[in-house]
């Protein structure tokens, strides 16, 4: 299985600069992006991957969408996700990952967005210049949304449920690129995981992604 760890951030990310650890997760096909803001700490993870962290429920909620079972890429003995089988999943389907934040300084010692320093943001039109069928890109939190709409010049941040239009000058096909936000997939998110699960659901059904 190809690595997406990126070796070369994770050896200089020093003096509580971190460079993003993760390389882009971009299959060709992929119609949605999702676009966090940065991965947790490495001490929370139980893979490899985009959502590392076992109590984020990302991965539970697209097994439930999916495949009706929220724990179709959970190894529950094991206590981590089903990673392999994951990534090609999201190959399969056309889902792709990458985050708002390329280096960041935490202000503390946790995951929480807010305590999270923007050193170098993404270059997100060159996240979309590399997806030729991309027809959205999808947050799940405030810090990348109003990140990304900075980035792209989109006067309206768009509500959880919500999507608006990403200007044309980014567009690189004839279909109209959306800005989707989503509830996050966070236990800190006051949502129940059933609402979370539609919610996603809708948005992948908008995408042709689910039927």
């Amino acid at each position: 299985m190809k690595s997406y760890l990126n070796t070369e951030n994770i050896l200089r990310s020093e003096g509580g600069l971190e460079y993003h650890p993760l390389i882009p997760f971009l299959p060709e096909s992929a119609k949605v992006l999702f676009l966090g803001s940065f991965p947790p700490q490495r001490k929370r993870w139980c893979i490899d991957f985009y959502y590392p962290n076992f109590i984020n429920d990302h991965w539970r909620i697209e097994g439930q969408v999916f495949y009706g079972y929220r724990n179709h890429f959970v190894d529950t003995e094991a206590k981590r996700f089903k990673v392999e089988e994951i990534i090609s999943f999201c190959e399969e389907k056309g889902i792709a990952f990458f985050d708002t934040s390329s280096a960041i300084r935490r202000l503390k010692d946790n995951a929480s967005d807010k305590f999270l320093e923007v050193v170098e943001p993404t270059d997100i039109p060159a996240l979309i210049a590399r997806l030729p069928h991309l027809r959205a890109i999808v947050t799940t939190g405030e810090k990348a949304t109003d990140t990304i709409c900075a980035s792209l010049n989109i006067p309206e941040v768009p509500k959880v449920n919500t999507f608006v239009s990403i200007p044309e000058m980014y567009n690189h096909n004839a279909q109209q690129l959306i800005l989707y936000r989503l509830p996050s997939s966070s236990r800190a998110y006051p949502l129940a995981f059933d609402k979370k699960v539609t919610a996603y659901q809708n948005m992948f059904e908008m995408m042709g992604l689910k039927k």
